[in-house]
């Protein structure tokens, strides 16, 4: 039986770390071909990505070229000028407004992820985050010890209040869900792991496995406290 191929190559990685030593215009421009190959790599894995994860969701991204970050960095507002990223990334968007959250890889070398759920909520939202989960915290806390949830990304992460959030009490039996800022799922893998031709399946087992909480979150935000819609 042929060996199953890995959908990214060694040389992803490489092209990130000669990159990473020659972060410069010239240096990039020289290699823009190379760029372009190993990006077709990466593309391929988001389209196969983007399969799967219509297989058990409903994803508005058109493709998996749509799905990929540009490579260039945005350095206005940066002491760090170096003018390009040393990573792949790209994510996905559920589709409607009845589908919360969404999926996000990162591909760098001693750096690789995936991650899902609310970066930056907005304050409605996070308002209605934070009181339905000290109306009744038990859902929640349901699905960050289910056993699948621990297993895959171990604990809930993101920004958190050093005080209590405004309008809830200190001794509140949530206070430690309700000082969340941020609420991401994120599941880390090796640079073997990433290499590996099991790594498509795993990276979208990973987001399979964010559903329980997405469908938590997608309740809360888009239907009002009789269910209705919103």
């Amino acid at each position: 039986m042929a060996k199953q191929q890995s959908i990214i190559p060694k040389s992803a990685f490489k092209f990130l770390e000669t990159l990473t030593q020659n972060n410069n215009r010239d240096w990039f421009n020289a290699h823009k071909d190379e760029f372009l190959e190993q990006r077709a790599y990466i593309e391929n894995f988001a389209d196969l990505l983007l399969a799967e994860l219509n297989s058990h969701d409903l994803i508005e991204t058109p493709s998996g070229n749509k799905s990929l970050y540009r490579i260039y960095r945005d350095t206005r507002f940066s002491t760090d000028k170096t003018p390009y990223k040393q990573w792949w990334s790209g994510s996905f968007k559920r589709a409607t407004k009845q589908r919360r959250g969404g999926y996000y890889f990162h591909i760098e070398p001693g750096n690789n992820f995936v991650i899902g759920g609310f970066r930056n909520p907005n304050t409605a939202d996070l308002k209605r985050i934070r009181e339905d989960i000290s109306y009744d915290p038990i859902p929640l806390r349901q699905i960050l010890n289910a056993d699948t949830f621990i297993t895959t990304f171990g604990t809930l992460q993101g920004e958190q209040l050093k005080t209590t959030p405004q309008g809830f009490a200190a001794d509140n039996e949530a206070i430690d869900l309700l000082r969340y800022k941020q609420f991401l799922l994120i599941k880390r893998f090796t640079d073997e792991q990433v290499l590996a031709p099991s790594f498509l399946d795993e990276a979208n087992q990973a987001f399979k496995n964010m559903r329980p909480f997405f469908d938590y979150m997608s309740d809360i935000l888009s239907t009002d406290v009789n269910g209705n819609l919103l």
